[in-house]
């Protein structure tokens, strides 16, 4: 297997500038570990994971899965490998043996689902663990206050580096969106997809050690559940695993923890104006009155559903409250 490039990627416990590893541009299955590609509870695994696309969602074109190991970095190239490779991954991106560190899974789950039959699971979701960890130590949560991946890269707690080339390829993609579609794959083109990932396993070995037995559960369910988010259909998460039970021995406030759900909500042709509001004042003013989260479809669709995912009598709360602005009551 040869090395196409190198870069530097921090190991645990390590300094973020890191140690030398090869990048590997993947566009057969026969590139990957063995123990990726047949994942076992004897070799658990925990990786980095992005995916790359135009317009990375159920109706986009999924190009490129990166995959960062401790002592490597693979490029999976869905343009080139085609479906078979993507499928190839499918039993490992389904694997409860193998965690996948990703920054907000939402519309990367939707485009493998939408486009390769594929449900993302077991997922470390750091843009969640963020929150978790604020909430846990005394912090307000805020609605839509969702720290970006650039904003985590530069947290001092974290990992302290800056990713200024993060938005050279913004500009790029805004002039052409058609960027990850192209090969073969330039210089640029590698750098920022292996930046995507190559210090995700450095925050998640920072992030998970902050972590109470409370925190951890919840990541574990929001997680599945932001995964499946964009991905309802009709029979609803009916073929998706099951969610993380809630811990019995996990007690907060003397109270057992309450079960978190995730709700669709339909709006009918020329509603969802009311459920928005203006400059949407009215959809967070909900965020604020509901302890749960509310996603909207929006332009990359479902563009006619709102998505609610929280305790099941907040999510309920939250429910009523839209159905009402669909309504034009205000509470």
């Amino acid at each position: 297997m040869a090395s196409d490039h190198l870069t530097n990627i921090p190991l645990p416990n390590s300094d973020p500038g890191g140690e030398v590893v090869p990048v590997h541009i993947v566009t057969h299955a026969s590139q990957l570990p063995p123990e990726f590609l047949h994942p076992s509870a004897d070799k658990k695994l925990v990786i980095g994971f992005d995916c790359e696309g135009v317009d990375l969602c159920r109706n986009g074109t999924l190009c490129i899965m990166q995959l960062a190991f401790p002592d490597a970095i693979y490029l999976v190239d869905a343009i080139e490998g085609g479906r078979a490779l993507v499928e190839a991954c499918k039993p490992a991106l389904e694997s409860s043996y193998i965690t996948k560190v990703i920054h907000d899974c939402k519309r990367d789950s939707e485009a493998l689902y939408f486009q390769f039959n594929i449900k993302l699971h077991n997922v470390f979701d750091t843009q969640i663990a963020y929150s978790l960890i604020e909430e846990q130590e005394g912090g307000t949560k805020v609605p839509d206050d969702y720290i970006s991946f650039v904003g985590l890269l530069a947290d001092p707690r974290y990992c302290g580096m800056s990713y200024l080339e993060k938005e050279e390829v913004r500009v790029l993609l805004r002039q052409d969106p058609n960027f990850w579609k192209y090969r073969p794959l330039s210089e640029l083109m590698v750098r920022a997809a292996t930046d995507d990932v190559r210090f995700l396993l450095y925050i998640y070995n920072k992030m998970v050690v902050k972590m109470n037995s409370k925190s951890l559960w919840y990541l574990a369910v929001r997680g599945a559940l932001y995964c499946r988010c964009f991905c309802i259909t009709d029979n609803g998460c009916a073929d998706w695993p099951p969610l993380p039970p809630v811990p019995e021995n996990v007690i907060t406030d003397n109270k057992a923890l309450e079960e978190e759900i995730l709700s669709v909500v339909d709006v009918p042709p020329g509603k969802m104006g009311l459920v928005i509001g203006r400059k949407g004042a009215s959809i967070l003013a909900i965020k604020e009155s509901c302890n749960c989260e509310i996603f909207i479809g929006g332009a990359k669709g479902p563009p006619d559903k709102v998505f609610v995912i929280g305790p099941g009598k907040e999510v309920r709360k939250a429910e009523a409250i839209l159905r009402g602005r669909m309504m034009d009551v205000y509470y």
